[in-house]
């Protein structure tokens, strides 16, 4: 599964394959209650057919007959602002005091999306520059801190997995999480020295890793864009994992299993070098209370609560202690 950028770039390259005109609309600003956050995307093409979105509903409409009219979306990008005023609010239902700042690319060949999508496949982060004066583009390599910038005469965009998810597991519930994952722009390892799991994975853009769990969590150098689930079941292998994660700067780490079983896993880490504060980080049962029976309906619990925790929400953690959210600021999530 590809994420929603992902999505929108694909779209933009197969019209233009097919001969067909488009422009790429990002938000680069937002004030007040804006309804889309910083970096998303709206791929609008010559006929009106979109992919994406920059305001869930709101202006597309606007921006839609705009770029069909040649009124938007010419020869170079342009900036464009919705929301200054309070009709304008009113006319496109933006939210009280909403306001965004948008800049509009007319896409070619020279545009350079395709090997932006190479870079994009090959799971590395890459920094996409856009000149607006002259509308030449450039990639260069990006590291995880880097963040949207626009300054008026550049824009800069970053693209591919912002965040890192390790699933300690290569069973059911690791392919639905792994797939779901990976929708939500997170770059998917799974560990499982086990043979006979290990032989039946195939979840395309998940990588498996055949190491112990404890060598795998150092070997990925963890930092604050990283979040580790354990969802073996057996001990020997999920505390191996959380051993190491719970001490590094994860902002997520959980475990499934009932609640006693949770408790008896605190316990265990107890007689190892985990202070009590690295003990509370462990969220588990892993995922938000919503009922979950089934495998996907289970990672949609996990992948929900990883969400509120990335963007800053503070949860109880289910079954202990209450678990702060030290998750850094996510900077997609901006407004």
């Amino acid at each position: 599964m590809d994420s929603v950028d992902t999505e929108v770039l694909k779209s933009a390259v197969t019209w233009l394959a097919a001969g067909r005109r488009a422009t790429l609309a990002t938000v680069v600003k937002t004030w007040g209650s804006a309804p889309r956050p910083i970096g998303a995307m709206l791929a609008i093409r010559d006929d009106g057919q979109v992919t994406g979105s920059v305001s869930g509903g709101c202006i597309e409409d606007d921006l839609i007959a705009r770029v069909r009219s040649h009124d938007l979306g010419g020869d170079k990008p342009e900036v464009v602002t919705y929301g200054v005023t309070k009709e304008q609010a009113e006319r496109f239902g933006l939210p009280c005091g909403g306001t965004l700042q948008i800049v509009l690319e007319p896409l070619s060949d020279r545009s350079g999306l395709n090997a932006l999508l190479d870079t994009v496949e090959r799971h590395e982060l890459v920094a996409r520059t856009l000149d607006i004066d002259s509308g030449k583009s450039a990639l260069a390599p990006a590291k995880w801190s880097d963040v949207l910038e626009f300054d008026g005469a550049v824009l800069k965009t970053i693209h591919g997995p912002r965040w890192r998810l390790l699933i300690i597991g290569a069973g059911q519930l690791s392919g639905y999480l792994a797939q779901m994952a990976q929708a939500l722009d997170y770059q998917v390892t799974v560990c499982d020295p086990r043979e006979e799991y290990a032989e039946g994975w195939s979840v395309p853009g998940a990588e498996l890793d055949r190491g112990m769990p404890d060598d795998v969590v150092l070997a990925l150098n963890m930092d604050a864009h990283t979040a580790v689930v354990a969802v073996t079941h057996d001990p020997k292998l999920d505390d191996m994992a959380l051993l190491e994660a719970l001490k590094s700067p994860a902002f997520y780490v959980g475990a499934i299993g009932s609640k006693l079983n949770n408790d008896k896993r605190r316990k265990r880490l107890a007689e190892f070098d985990l202070s009590a504060a690295e003990i509370a980080r462990l969220r588990g049962p892993v995922g938000l209370p919503i009922g979950s029976r089934t495998p996907p309906e289970i990672a949609v619990s996990v992948l929900a609560e990883m969400t509120a925790v990335r963007r800053g929400v503070v949860l109880a953690a289910v079954g202990g202690p209450a678990a702060p959210a030290t998750a850094p600021a996510d900077p997609l999530a901006c407004s």
